[in-house]
């Protein structure tokens, strides 16, 4: 039987979870990782393009320090991706929760649709607690720019 102090413990993290998910809908969009490609004119806003693709990536909606940040954070995401599954729209990248939490995934999407508003996402916390998934999907031509972006064989 848990006691008081165990339940306040637990009620406190699933609470920090809604409040970053709350986040993290709020800032719907996803994935940066460096878009290749040229430069486009802008109102005063560096934004990269992919060649031949609508695809463009933001580099001044983050600080410098946030952009440090995301950076660890997406080094960390890509290195412990357990499986990437294509998907009819997309790719789903999987993780175990003991080596990447939901605070961290939904706070690299939150950092993500800033600068790359042109992905869709979806964050499941599936296999009772177990697998952490993050989907990505998009318009017409995001599974080739998925495949560059993120190193998927």
């Amino acid at each position: 039987m848990m006691n008081k102090q165990e339940r306040l413990t637990g009620k406190s993290k699933r609470r920090a979870a809604v409040a970053t998910l709350a986040l993290f809908i709020g800032g719907i969009g996803v994935a940066r990782l460096t878009a290749q490609g040229i430069p486009s004119a802008g109102n005063g806003e560096t934004q990269m393009t992919t060649t031949q693709s609508n695809f463009y990536c933001n580099s001044k909606a983050l600080t410098p320090e946030e952009r440090a940040h995301h950076k660890q954070l997406t080094e960390k995401l890509l290195a412990a991706r357990k499986e990437i599954v294509e998907t009819a729209k997309g790719y789903e990248f999987q993780f175990s929760p003991k080596n990447v939490s939901l605070a961290e995934l939904a706070e690299w999407v939150v950092a993500e649709s800033k600068c790359c508003p042109f992905f869709d996402f979806h964050i499941d916390l599936e296999n009772e607690g177990n697998l952490l998934c993050l989907r990505l999907t998009g318009e017409e031509g995001i599974k080739a720019f998925i495949r560059a972006e993120f190193s998927v064989q």
